[in-house]
């Protein structure tokens, strides 16, 4: 052998020596990481583009679990000499294709091709689910139709104004339109659409795992041929119970009760859930890990003392397993009562786990207990872990989770010789620092999905969330108990005191100076940095997981140079940003259109890290805006850019457009344009914007970011792109 091999090998021994010498030190506990590896599997799928890589990774992921059985043989000398490493390479590999596996099997199963274009048909469906959205004038109605082509079933959901819907309902007399009725109704229908920008939400993507075909519209009237069965439901439960809450509490308050009540966030109007959401109190309206935790802790401590008041159960039956019983029952029956969702659940299984750990008298806040519950999303509905909510709410786990476990955490905290005031004084402050910790964990998931962030949120968490957890939920469960015997209304009168304080700090934080911070799309090597930095920092322990804060670091860096875009250009070319830089130093968004459409302007927005409105292009100083076109020049990179932008769809003279489009570096349209436009740089007409999707584009760099390139041969874009 050569001395450059035996030198490669000896430092590959030492290599190998030091992480099985860290991972022994460390305590390298696998429930965690092993939940990472099968999340990771997951999002690589999502990541990677066809099957053939995705059959790489399931390959890669089991070369890895045979690679280390056969370096290190079981029962050899060198397989107990690299026993944490064997264990952790065998056991990562096996998990990480697990995880790609179980979402590419999701996938086939529940993914529904979504229709080739929009259409205006008469359907006849069964009614699946119903969601109230009073805030808005309309009630969702997702219905299983069949296809009158193929004469295959077919999900869809269609907006019904409440107008419609009490009129058909009038007119069949004493039935009603819920889960189980029959409706028959002329709709407009359109694919589920893909993201408008490069980083904007993907609907697509996830009406592809919710089975949905098609969205639209009711035309017209709806008419009920065969009315909703009269036995009751939980969908039903929950309706009655949200308007019961609204009938009790009126105003913005009680919109916030019955969603705390039931899960309905239908009723809360856009400016107090903007409020919430600009103050980083969101969460609150997310039924999860803070109201399930306090319905099961309140169902628990009840039943402990009540049980404790009858000595013949207390001197024969363990209390805390009854207690733990009632509790988990509670947190059943409210998970289920609220709708179900995946935060809701993940919360559930945790606090389920947490009641067995208390009945078998071990440690309840644990990492492998975050670890059990993640297991059990994922394997239900491993698409989740894509999203937001998986992400916010398992990082403000592990958060609570490793700050708790620390030591100065634990120190600070320890009983003591002190006044009353000292104790409270330490649990407030530890309630700030919590909320703190939180809002860093939080605030790069909320950038990279939301590109917005409230700088205020733990500050308002403070006051917020004892509020919520102590105050307004005993209050609305106490409320409901009361109405049983008509004696709620005084309890109803205090909610409403308690909520209306809860959208008063959401109101007043929001509206400081600074309260939002607008981000442009962060790319995935920076969110990447920013997941392993704050996973090594949750899940190792010692001196070992201060490591985490080199990604982490490095990652804010990035974050703090991520480049604005200059120019945004839509999926359907209609809808343009252009950053603008001002004298004064600010930022303002130049917008081809003046859209009413509020889903169209604040991806332009917040894509663009713009908080002022956008300025119509045509009020633009600099811009030269005929009838059918608007031009416009700007520098950027040390050159001058010229744009021309379709304005409508009117016929123009070929020469002169062809003429028009050699003076321009770019072009945009939301038609098809002839071959002869031929500008220097881009053209981004229809036929291009159907391949790319939206367009995001950095004249700096001369980089073009497409929608297509993170979609790759996914279902939900297959059938937009053939």
């Amino acid at each position: 052998m050569s001395s450059g091999g035996a030198a490669s090998n000896g430092f590959a021994n030492v290599a190998l020596a030091k992480a099985e010498r860290f991972l022994a030190e460390a305590g390298f506990d696998r429930a965690p990481w092993l939940a990472v590896a099968f999340a990771c599997g997951i999002l690589a799928w999502f990541a990677m583009p066809s099957p053939w890589h995705w059959s790489a990774a399931i390959g890669g992921g089991v070369l890895a679990f045979l690679s280390a059985f056969a370096l290190w043989p079981t029962g050899s000398a060198i397989a107990e000499e690299r026993g944490h490493l064997r264990r952790a390479m065998m056991a990562l590999g096996l998990v990480f294709a697990a995880g790609v596996a179980v979402i590419w099997v999701r996938s086939g199963v529940v993914g529904a091709e979504a229709m080739d274009r929009p259409v205006i048909e008469r359907v006849q469906g069964y009614v699946l689910e119903r969601e109230d959205q009073p805030a808005e004038q309309r009630t969702r109605l997702t219905l299983a139709v069949r296809d009158s082509a193929s004469g295959e079933s077919r999900k869809i959901r269609v907006n019904v104004p409440l107008e419609a819907l009490a009129a058909g309902e009038a007119r069949a007399g004493t039935g009603s339109v819920a889960e189980g009725a029959v409706v028959r109704m002329r709709v407009r229908l359109m694919p589920p659409a893909s993201p408008m920008l490069p980083g904007a939400y993907d609907f697509a993507r996830t009406a592809w795992f919710r089975g949905l075909a098609a969205t639209g519209s009711l035309i017209g009237e709806l008419e009920l041929v065969e009315s909703a069965p009269q036995r009751g439901g939980i969908a039903r439960v929950q309706r009655a119970l949200s308007q019961h809450v609204r009938d009790r509490v009126d105003g913005s308050a009680g919109t916030i009760a019955a969603a705390f009540a039931s899960g309905d966030r239908g009723a809360i109007d856009r400016a107090d859930e903007e409020a919430m959401r600009d103050a980083g109190l969101t969460h609150l309206l997310s039924i999860s890990g803070l109201h399930v935790s306090a319905v099961i802790a309140a169902a628990y401590l009840a039943a402990l003392k009540l049980l404790g008041l009858f000595p013949t159960i207390a001197l024969r039956v363990r209390l805390p397993v009854l207690a733990a019983g009632c509790g988990a029952l509670a947190g059943i029956g409210y998970t289920l009562l609220t709708g179900a969702e995946v935060p809701t659940v993940r919360s559930c299984v945790a606090a389920l786990l947490v009641l067995v750990a208390l009945a078998m008298g071990r440690d309840a806040l644990s990492l492998r207990m975050v670890a059990a519950a993640a297991f059990a999303v994922m394997l239900l509905w491993p698409e989740s872990v894509a999203g937001p909510s998986f992400q916010m709410s398992f990082s403000a786990v592990l958060a609570i989770v490793a700050l708790s476990a620390s030591a100065p955490v634990r120190a600070f905290l320890a009983p003591r010789e002190e006044p009353w005031w000292g104790h409270a004084g330490r649990r407030v402050i530890m309630l700030f620092v919590t909320g703190l910790v939180i809002e860093i964990a939080l605030m790069p998931i909320v950038l990279y999905h939301f590109h917005r962030a409230g700088l205020y949120g733990a500050l308002a968490n403070v006051a917020a969330i004892p509020l919520v957890t102590f105050v307004s939920m005993p209050l609305i469960a106490l409320g409901l108990l009361l109405d049983v015997v008509a004696l709620g209304a005084p309890v109803w009168w205090l909610v409403k005191a308690s909520l209306d304080l809860l959208l008063g700090i959401a109101h007043v934080t929001a509206a400081q100076p600074g309260a939002v911070k607008l981000m442009p799309q962060m790319d995935a090597l920076t969110i990447s940095l920013f997941a392993a930095g704050g996973l090594w920092l949750a899940l190792w322990t010692g001196r070992a997981r201060l490591l985490g804060f080199v990604p982490a670091s490095l990652a804010t860096l990035l974050l703090l140079v991520t480049p604005i875009p200059d120019v945004l250009i839509g999926r359907d070319g209609r809808h343009v940003g252009i950053t603008i830089d001002l004298p004064d130093g600010n930022r303002r968004l130049l917008s081809l259109r003046d859209t009413r459409s509020s889903y169209s302007r604040d991806n332009l927005l917040e894509l663009a890290s713009v908080t002022a409105d956008p300025i119509p292009l045509v009020q633009w100083p600099g811009a030269r805006c005929s009838r059918a076109f608007c031009s416009l020049r700007i520098e950027r990179g040390g050159r001058t850019w010229t744009l021309l932008m379709a304005r409508n769809r009117h016929m123009i003279e070929e020469r002169r457009l062809a003429a028009a489009c050699a003076r321009a570096d770019i072009v945009v349209a939301d038609r098809f344009l002839p071959r002869s436009c031929r500008p220097r740089w881009l053209k981004a007409d229809r036929k291009m914007l159907l391949r790319t999707g939206g367009l995001s584009i950095d004249l700096r760099r001369g980089e073009i970011t497409s929608v297509a390139e993170s979609q790759g041969e996914h279902g939900w874009w297959r059938g937009e792109r053939d």
